[in-house]
């Protein structure tokens, strides 16, 4: 199993995650600021220079207004997820 940021299965995730961020049309700094955070945060996570961890990602989903259970569902069919 890969863990590193830069792998192929990690970037579909974030590329989901902003494509959800930006169809909800919200800039990166309008998230930050809904997560109290800075706007480098939302920037370096969507760019993969850092990993999210489940409450950041369940904390982000709440923060869109999206279900994180789609998105999980969406990414396990992007990267042909299959449990093993």
């Amino acid at each position: 199993m890969i863990k590193s940021v830069h792998s192929e299965p990690y970037s579909v995730f974030v590329a989901l995650l902003v494509s959800v961020r930006k169809k909800a049309g919200i800039r990166q700094v309008e998230l930050a600021q809904k997560l109290n955070k800075p706007q480098s945060f939302v920037s370096k996570f969507e760019c993969g220079e850092r990993r999210l961890d489940v409450i950041e990602f369940l904390t982000i989903m709440d923060a869109l207004g999206e279900d994180p259970v789609t998105i999980l569902t969406e990414a396990s069919k992007a990267l042909h997820i299959s449990q093993e």
